[in-house]
């Protein structure tokens, strides 16, 4: 009898070890919506069963939302497309979908047309206990899992001061159990790099994911060339899962129709693709989200194959 108890937890436990290692190993696929406001829906985009997908907001920020907006230091509204990723709709999409995640974006490139958006902290407290606040209420508004950091302009040249702020709200957030995964969204530029180098260097432990955006390099990038990038980044953020990247805008980076398949097929082979995602959904509408059903496909046969 007693022998038969342990057998069956030694069973059990064994079961619930394969099933997390499954669940670990499940292609990450990540997709930014709502920023343009090109009327897409969540429902819209096809979702892949044997991936893990997120969604992820663009954007929330730290400005008003008056028609001349100003920063607000860490008191974050909501910019995105909120009709058609609304509370009731997020809250929808996660019921359908047991392998969806919804996460929101700060910062992003602009306010508004024209306008840049700035990183431009008070202080170090001040901004971190603003952004606590005002996040925690939005993404329990939303039933949100994630953040991810985004900000490209930065109102003073101080990459330690982003770096403690950015680091002590993502471990607050965490710490409180409001979110369970960050994110964050650099790319090729001294002033970036810089910002978000110094935020890893002390923070990169808190890190779940880099989104790096291989897109912003330069229009008509090679196979070879996108390689190299990747293992330049992979170096720069040492230790991360850097998922690669594409923009279904046409503005840069190496395109799906020139060989972005191929580069993944290679990491791929490498044991070195740890997801995909692009920007946007909004512009991915036009084009019935192939590209999107082609990248989950690819990670989900990635997926099944590890798990075998």
């Amino acid at each position: 009898m007693g022998f038969s108890i342990i057998l069956f937890t030694l069973q059990t436990l064994l079961a619930m070890a394969l099933t997390q290692s499954i669940e670990q190993k499940m292609g990450i696929f990540r997709e930014y919506i709502g920023a343009e406001s090109n009327n897409v829906k969540l429902a819209d985009v096809p979702i892949n069963p044997n991936v893990e997908f997120h969604y992820i907001l663009a954007f929330a920020i730290d400005y008003t939302t008056s028609s001349s907006p100003y920063p607000t230091d860490g008191k974050f509204n909501v910019f995105w497309d909120t009709e058609n990723c609304s509370p009731s709709k997020v809250s929808s999409i996660k019921k359908l979908h047991s392998n969806v995640k919804v996460a929101l974006s700060l910062g992003g490139d602009s306010v508004v047309k024209g306008k840049y958006c700035y990183f431009s902290p008070s202080s170090v407290d001040s901004w971190v206990s603003n952004a606590v606040s005002s996040l925690t209420n939005i993404i329990k508004e939303y039933d949100l899992d994630g953040i991810d950091i985004d900000y490209e302009h930065f109102d003073h040249g101080h990459p330690e001061v982003f770096a403690e702020c950015i680091g002590k709200l993502i471990t607050t957030l965490k710490n409180n159990g409001v979110i369970s995964f960050a994110s964050i969204a650099p790319y090729e530029n001294h002033e970036v790099q810089s910002h978000y180098l110094a935020l890893w260097k002390s923070y990169g432990h808190i890190i779940d994911y880099v989104n790096f955006q291989f897109y912003a390099y330069d229009k008509g990038t090679t196979v070879s060339q996108f390689m190299d990038y990747f293992r330049i980044q992979s170096s720069n953020y040492k230790g991360g899962n850097i998922l690669v990247s594409f923009t279904t805008e046409g503005s840069g980076g190496l395109t799906p129709e020139n060989g972005f398949f191929i580069a993944c097929n290679r990491l791929k082979n490498e044991g070195k693709l740890h997801g995909i995602f692009v920007w946007s959904a909004d512009s991915s509408k036009a084009l019935g989200f192939r590209y999107e059903k082609k990248s989950q496909a690819l990670l989900a046969a990635r997926h099944l194959h590890s798990t075998v």
